[in-house]
């Protein structure tokens, strides 16, 4: 609303200009995004706290977590309105990849919210049944999918896939692109709700990936680093930029309420909204296959529990002690904000290795 409202004055107000940059736009979106998060981060606090809706504790977790029971979740609900509410402010809500990103995040953070309200009406950690929770899921991937091949059939997407280290591997998967999409978006969303299990886990590895994603968004957007990196360009990729540099803005705010010892949890109306943004934005700008590198904290969390599962089905062995991963490295010893520092080190390294990729090829 204020790009639209702030733009058209730049003739009568010179230093308005600066609102056609989506450098400017971003920076603006994503402070905007972390003074709304802390502003209303403790009066939300206090509305979950009031309207009981607090984390219920799984009694076969670690019984440390014991402790955790109670504190308020479903905060995922603050950091979805301080991501968007900067992205309709400052971002050109014609754009199409903004549109479709914005939707995305909404309806998988739809569906975490009806798990939780399930789980907080049972006073029970079991909410939605993971068959269901898949097909919702897989339902909001299909759709994404579909309008993907439909801008395709306009010339404002590709179907092809890239890969990363090559320069001219770039298979056209035509219609295979809707499964591959489905797969995507099911497996981010998916993979950091599994990583949201320790105060601040999630949200800082997740926050580290979308600071990754602003600079590949922005990257795709402009035509002579594209071009000079050999990188698919859409130019209405750029002002994704401004919905990746909300979600930083947001993550770093609720970090702060979040972080260890927790004040609020995000709930899996946060979990799954922002694994859906990451899967989303990664097919929009067409590193889908980065995706991995960037988030290789969740892929190693999600790979996790496919081990122990597999494990335990074939061989009645458990691999680990307990999955997700982070829960392992809790029950060998170590400390809580040490396990999430350690993996924040990780998530920088391979956001970092993921920014290489791009000169790699």
């Amino acid at each position: 609303m204020l790009y639209y409202l702030l733009y058209p004055l730049r003739t009568e107000l010179s230093v308005l200009n600066v609102t056609q940059y989506i450098t400017f736009r971003t920076a603006a979106a994503s402070l905007t995004a972390f003074a709304l998060t802390l502003v209303l981060g403790p009066w939300v606090i206090r509305r979950l706290r009031a309207m009981q809706i607090g984390q219920i504790v799984r009694d076969d977790g670690p019984a440390t977590h014991q402790a955790k029971a109670g504190t308020p979740t479903m905060g995922g609900l603050l950091v979805l309105l301080a991501a968007v509410v900067p992205t309709v402010l400052w971002a050109d809500l014609a754009n199409v990849y903004v549109q479709v990103a914005v939707l995305s995040t909404a309806a998988f953070g739809a569906i975490g919210f009806v798990d939780d309200a399930l789980k907080v009406g049972r006073a029970s950690h079991r909410g939605l049944s993971p068959s269901r929770k898949l097909i919702a899921q897989a339902t909001v991937a299909t759709v994404v999918g579909v309008v993907l091949l439909r801008l395709t059939e306009g010339g404002l997407y590709s179907t092809e896939i890239i890969f990363p280290f090559f320069k001219q591997f770039t298979p056209d998967v035509g219609w295979l692109y809707l499964p591959f999409a489905v797969l995507v978006l099911v497996a981010a969303s998916n993979a950091v709700n599994l990583t949201d299990g320790l105060d601040g886990l999630a949200i800082s590895t997740f926050t580290v990936a979308a600071g990754a994603f602003t600079a590949l968004t922005y990257v795709a957007g402009h035509a002579e680093i594209a071009d000079f990196l050999l990188i698919a360009r859409f130019p209405p990729a750029g002002e994704l930029t401004i919905f990746c540099g909300s979600l930083v803005g947001a993550g770093l705010g609720f970090l702060w309420y979040n972080s260890y010892p927790a004040d609020v949890f995000l709930g899996d109306v946060g979990a799954l909204a922002l694994g859906g943004a990451l899967g989303t934005v990664a097919l929009l700008i067409k590193q889908e296959l980065l995706l991995p590198i960037v988030g290789a904290v969740f892929v190693v969390e999600l790979l996790s529990v496919a081990i122990q599962v597999a494990s335990f089905r074939l061989t009645g062995q458990r691999v680990f002690r307990m999955a997700p991963l982070h829960h392992h490295y809790e029950l060998v010893g170590w400390s809580e904000p040490k396990i999430i520092t350690r993996f924040l080190i990780m998530a920088v390294v391979f956001a970092l290795f993921s920014l290489t990729t791009l000169k790699l090829r």
